[in-house]
């Protein structure tokens, strides 16, 4: 038996690349710049997290306050569900603010976060460095 032709809307689709894949993730929420960022932390409306590979972290300091979670453990330390959740992540409700080096890499993160179902989450504009350009407090 042979199989059925593939049809015209079955056809697989062009990969998407990296550009395109994070326009379309920023679309889904709204970014937030350095200023407003540390407003909503220092008003406790947000929660502050640090992706940054550690190399990065010791490089060029850190954001007081802001929880230092490796990119490859966010999604179990920021889920209300899990086990394994910062003490902090109590609700779905909680507004988390991604900080990469420049704002890419915690774009996606933010996106994944989305799915967790904490629709709160955004990105940081210009990550660290936008911090640390607009003369935000580092340690």
């Amino acid at each position: 038996m042979s199989a059925a032709p593939e049809s015209a809307s079955s056809a697989p689709q062009p990969p998407t690349g990296i550009d395109e894949l994070l326009e379309r993730v920023r679309a889904g929420y709204e970014r937030i710049e350095a200023q407003e960022a540390y407003e909503a932390a220092q008003a406790g409306d947000a929660l502050l997290v640090d992706i940054r590979y550690a190399a990065l972290r010791e490089r060029d300091g850190l954001i007081p306050g802001a929880h230092v979670v490796e990119r490859n453990e966010l999604e179990w330390r920021l889920d209300p569900q899990g086990s394994h959740r910062l003490p902090e992540a109590t609700s779905h409700a909680l507004r988390i603010i991604v900080i990469c080096n420049e704002g890419y890499a915690s774009s996606l993160a933010a996106q994944s976060l989305h799915q967790l179902g904490l629709h709160r989450a955004t990105d940081l504009i210009g990550g660290f460095q936008a911090w640390r350009g607009a003369g935000l407090p580092v340690e």
